[in-house]
């Protein structure tokens, strides 16, 4: 039998689906209340709307918290694996270590799975995480500054935001990036591709 839970945060409602091994999913905040009941049906199929468990209450209380700018941990929470591949499990292990104002890059992640050459499938498996902001994949980035992907809406805009509320340095430097002015083809300083 599973469950899921709609709360309030400082920017949305938000949501969290569990079952009796741990959480089966997470819902980023939305404006919508009815957007996020409607993607627990779909991705929670036969989960009913229920009173949070008081580790699933902690959990919501925790999310609450980072939203409003605190650095709450969520890393302890009960979360059940076994409903991705193991590769992606072992991505979301080290993802979910990474402190509220912190990130790393999918290289390093992919260094600590034992080959940077594994960067584009850490990309891949946190682009499939059923548990955002419980598994902060927001907190990854890409090298030299960028942000990377976001498969949430809003896309990177969302995990800037993310990374905004919890005073993360990256969230700075890509902002910074983002601000520098393109080339201009008419300015003969620039060099031109042929």
């Amino acid at each position: 039998m599973s469950h899921y839970y709609l709360f309030e945060t400082a920017i949305g409602w938000a949501g969290l689906a569990w079952a009796d091994k741990g959480l089966i999913a997470a819902h980023l905040p939305e404006r919508d209340k009815e957007t996020v009941r409607a993607s627990f049906r779909r991705r929670a199929p036969g989960a009913t709307e229920a009173e949070p468990t008081p580790e699933v209450a902690g959990l919501a209380e925790g999310i609450r918290a980072l939203m409003r700018g605190e650095k709450a941990d969520l890393s302890g929470a009960r979360i059940d694996f076994a409903r991705v591949p193991e590769f992606n499990s072992k991505v979301y292990e080290i993802t979910r270590k990474i402190p509220a104002g912190e990130t790393l890059t999918y290289g390093d992640i992919a260094m600590k799975l034992g080959s940077k050459l594994l960067a584009q499938q850490v990309g891949a498996a946190l682009g499939q995480n059923p548990w955002p902001i419980v598994v902060p994949c927001h907190r990854v980035t890409a090298a030299n500054g960028k942000l990377g992907g976001f498969t949430a809406r809003g896309g990177a805009d969302t995990k800037l935001r993310l990374l905004e509320i919890e005073g993360a340095a990256a969230a700075a430097q890509a902002k910074a990036a983002q601000a520098k002015p393109a080339r201009n083809a008419a300015d003969p300083k620039q060099p031109r591709l042929l």
